[in-house]
């Protein structure tokens, strides 16, 4: 598998990245620990050697499960986490954060404490990136930008980037970061949603910060697989989501059988399609796939060897330009 230079960093990744949100349990319907660990050993084994977690995952469980499978195999991963989402038990939260309160810190010393908790439960001494999970409208980006250098300085951390962040913040982060260069950009984007396309993505390609893009099949609406029929248990974040509607799952699965040709040629699936169209876009270094089990994680691989030619991509993209999704439930 041909790998891709994040940014200007040292790191190398495949255009699919395991996604680590799922094996978390939390919010998408549980999971089974070892399932993900086959789907983890799985990815490794089809050349998907990227791994993207967070804390917040399953609050410390994603990371878990990710450091116990790679134990022993750490040389051959690429291990990214993030800061800046901490939480603690209290009893008025929602019940499917488990009795947590979420809130955004990127203080440093916030910072330097997430970073020890994630090496100890990854089960390793250095982070290959290390991301801002959202900004903290609180602190200063230059305040965050500082905990990140010293990390790099200390050797904890190889490549730092941030996620969700507008082009405001981003200037300002690559000024900070001054001779280590800001790696990547983490925003959301696929053939659902294109808005980073307006500034984030031109802004990220003119100044050479690689983009890896979440959620390109959009929590299963673009793999084709989410019938309008279909109830969400309370646990899973899709049940109140207002793009899962019935009129706008109707919309989508009918927008996807317009590219039934090009799925066909390729003998692919329209999640690997989907995936596909979002790293051959200019700018995109990857896509983040989740997967729950090994034979997910190989569907996921398969689909970082598809090439689709300018005029698919543009019909893809037409296709669902012109879908008009209602927000009903």
């Amino acid at each position: 598998m041909r790998l891709r230079s994040l940014g200007n960093s040292q790191l190398q990744v495949p255009p699919i990245i395991f996604g680590a949100w799922a094996i978390g349990g939390w919010c998408w319907g549980g999971t089974e620990d070892q399932l993900a660990t086959e789907a983890i050993h799985a990815s490794l084994d089809h050349g998907i050697n990227a791994f993207d977690t967070a804390p917040i995952y399953g609050f410390g469980h994603s990371e878990t499960v990710l450091g116990k499978a790679l134990f022993g195999k750490r040389s051959q991963a690429v291990i990214m986490t993030k800061v800046g989402l901490r939480w603690k038990k209290h009893e008025t939260a929602r019940a499917f954060n488990h009795g947590n309160r979420i809130s955004r810190n990127l203080r440093k010393e916030s910072i330097l404490f997430e970073v020890e908790q994630s090496l100890r439960r990854l089960r390793t001494d250095y982070i290959d990136l290390l991301q801002c999970h959202w900004p903290d409208p609180e602190t200063e980006v230059e305040e965050t930008m500082e905990a990140l250098m010293d990390l790099v300085k200390q050797g904890k951390v190889r490549a730092v980037g941030v996620s969700n962040f507008d082009v405001r913040l981003l200037k300002r982060s690559l000024a900070h970061l001054g001779s280590i260069p800001l790696a990547s950009n983490q925003p959301r984007y696929s053939l659902l949603d294109r808005n980073i396309e307006k500034d984030v993505l031109p802004w990220c390609r003119e100044h050479q910060v690689g983009s890896i893009v979440y959620s390109p099949i959009e929590q299963g609406l673009l793999a084709g697989t989410v019938g309008p029929e279909r109830i969400f248990p309370e646990t899973d974040g899709r049940a109140t989501d207002p793009k899962f509607s019935r009129e706008n799952r109707i919309a989508i699965l009918r927008t996807l059988r317009k590219a039934d040709h090009i799925r066909q040629l390729h003998d692919c699936t329209y999640a690997q399609l989907a995936a596909a169209w979002c790293f051959h876009q200019p700018g995109v270094t990857a896509a983040i796939v989740g997967a729950r089990n090994a034979t997910q994680a190989i569907e996921n691989a398969k689909s970082a060897d598809l090439l689709l030619s300018p005029q698919q991509q543009q019909f893809l993209a037409d296709q669902f330009s012109a879908l008009n999704l209602g927000k009903r439930k």
